[in-house]
């Protein structure tokens, strides 16, 4: 019998060839296939020469001879180092950066660049260095927008070369050195302090222009309070002077009547059956009659009233009665929109609208000089020499009256 050793050892050579094919055939089909997410795209080479872009999906390739390389298509942040600089008024600072990039063009970011993320943010180093250099401390503190916009644009060339485009550039912090801060800080305070004053010396001025604006306010309705307590008083002792007046000449006519009265009576005790009244006795009777019909005191049946004076258009014209009220009307009416003004102003204080009105002291001051300096208020003494003026009119008119008719007991 032959042996079957050499037969056993070809089959597991077979085998193992087998297996190796198998396994390189599944490598190979591995290889072969490309999946591209949808989000990026691939570069492809074979043999390290540059094919094509491969889209997102399955796509095929060469086995074993070909590579690819991933560009994600979506916008990318890269963050730029925090960077020292020299202001232009050499004051040193220093910034950091973050910059917002999208890869329009994959061929040109392969072929064109070694890392296109590598040289953006190397790029965007030296230009945050160059635009921070070209201004000075104070617009480097306020106008981030113009530092952003002049980086942006420094970027923009070189990137559309790489295939890359610069979306947005934001400078985040903006640091002077620590000499700069504590500078920066006692200049704030004293602006502070100086703001501070400032208003201080305005709520000052503005109480003191308040102050004296109420002083004005209550002395002008103080002088119209008393100015019209004048007028009243003035006018009181006017009338009481005409009241005494007409009692003095009541009471003549009264002796006056009584005398004829009593000769009446004298006439009627005669003998004689004969009487020859004179033209001045009848004419006394009738007054006897008017003047007890004219009384002032007048009975009624349910006792004895006091009637008001009827004073004539003369007298009522001299004594004023009819301008009482118009002239005290005026006066509420005047102080009363003094009072509405005050309070109107204090609202407008309270509220704060009436800042924008605040005017200097001397300009105030000089103001009130001014209106006091105007025509002249009515003194109260004025206006109770005039009433006592009048109240000595009309006592030299109603003695002028009684002497015009005292030679009527002279006629009896």
């Amino acid at each position: 019998m032959f042996p079957v050793v050499p037969l056993q050892g070809a089959s597991v050579v077979l085998t193992f060839v087998g297996l190796v094919v198998l396994l390189i055939a599944i490598a190979a089909v591995y290889s072969a296939i490309e999946i591209v997410q949808a989000t990026e795209k691939r570069a492809y080479t074979r043999f390290g020469e540059y094919q094509r872009l491969l889209e997102p999906g399955i796509n095929f390739v060469w086995p074993f001879v070909s590579r690819t390389y991933a560009f994600d298509m979506r916008t990318q942040t890269l963050d730029v180092p925090r960077q020292e600089a020299i202001t232009r008024d050499n004051s040193p600072v220093t910034a950091d950066a973050v910059v917002y990039i999208k890869v329009m063009d994959a061929k040109k970011a392969f072929l064109e660049v070694d890392d296109y993320k590598r040289a953006v943010s190397n790029l965007a180093q030296t230009t945050l260095r160059a635009v921070l250099g070209d201004m000075e401390l104070d617009d480097t503190l306020n106008k981030r927008q113009e530092i952003n916009a002049r980086i942006r644009k420094e970027l923009d060339e070189p990137t559309d070369e790489w295939g890359v485009r610069v979306e947005s550039v934001e400078v985040r912090e903006v640091n002077p050195s620590a000499d700069v801060q504590q500078a920066m800080e006692q200049q704030t305070s004293a602006e502070r302090r100086r703001r501070a004053m400032i208003l201080e010396a305005q709520g000052e001025r503005r109480s003191a222009v308040e102050t004296a604006e109420g002083e004005k306010q209550s002395n002008i309705i103080r002088a119209q309070g008393e100015k019209q307590s004048q007028i009243l008083e003035a006018q009181g002792d006017a009338i009481s002077t005409v009241l005494r007046a007409k009692s003095a000449e009541s009471m003549g006519e009264r002796a006056i009547i009584e005398k004829g009265m009593e000769t009446l009576s004298d006439i009627g005790t005669s003998e004689s059956t004969t009487f020859v009244l004179p033209q001045e006795l009848t004419s006394l009777v009738g007054r006897y009659g008017k003047h007890l019909s004219g009384s002032d005191v007048a009975t009624a049946t349910n006792g004895t009233s006091l009637d008001s004076l009827n004073f004539d258009e003369e007298t009522r014209e001299m004594l004023g009665l009819d301008d009482i009220e118009e002239i005290l009307g005026q006066i509420d009416d005047a102080a009363e929109m003094d009072v509405e003004q005050m309070e109107q102003e204090a609202q407008a204080i309270k509220s704060g609208e009436d800042t924008a009105d605040i005017k200097d002291p001397d300009e105030v001051i000089q103001e009130m000089d001014s209106e006091m300096g105007g025509p002249a208020m009515d003194s109260p003494d004025d206006s109770g020499t005039n009433g006592a003026s009048d109240g000595a009119d009309a006592s030299e008119a109603t003695e002028s009256a009684d002497t015009e008719r005292e030679p009527e007991p002279e006629s009896e």
